[in-house]
């Protein structure tokens, strides 16, 4: 049987990031992330539902999220969810599910607080918009493999 573990999720962080280091060296970026759900009741009246869920990022993606976040702040982010158990300090096992980021995307222009602001592209895109150099990139996918026979320009 065939398996597929794939989240797609967009939201504000709820905390500003936090980087540590593995003793291997590996980088490692926790934040957490609120995502809305808005709807009508049957009786018209408007609900509003908020899931807060833990987020980790590896490497350079990790580095990049904890450069350039904080609080408050829109991302996209693709990745797997994963369960960690352990075992608390009163013996109890405990388990919490964690989505891996494996891409993530900037939501809204430089320097807005949020969706909606000013020079906000939202989900869908829009014109690229033009960056300084210390500006954060609006995309970020991880380190391509070595070139395909398409790629190489000769």
């Amino acid at each position: 049987m065939a398996n597929f573990n794939r989240v797609i999720l967009m939201g504000n962080l709820t905390r500003d990031p936090q980087l540590r280091y593995l003793p291997s060296n590996m980088a490692v970026c926790d934040f957490g992330l609120a995502v809305n759900r808005r709807w009508r009741d049957k009786d018209g009246n408007q609900k509003e539902e908020v899931c807060f869920i833990d987020v980790s990022a590896f490497g350079r993606q990790g580095e990049t999220i904890n450069q350039y976040m904080t609080k408050g702040k829109p991302i996209l982010i693709e990745g797997r969810l994963r369960l960690d158990s352990w075992t608390g300090q009163d013996g109890q096992k405990r388990s919490r599910h964690t989505v891996v980021v494996e891409n993530f995307t900037f939501v809204g222009a430089r320097g807005d607080s949020g969706p909606g602001a000013p020079g906000d592209r939202g989900a869908m895109g829009g014109a690229p918009e033009r960056r300084s150099q210390d500006a954060p990139p609006s995309h970020y996918e991880p380190e391509p493999g070595p070139p395909t026979g398409e790629e190489i320009p000769f």
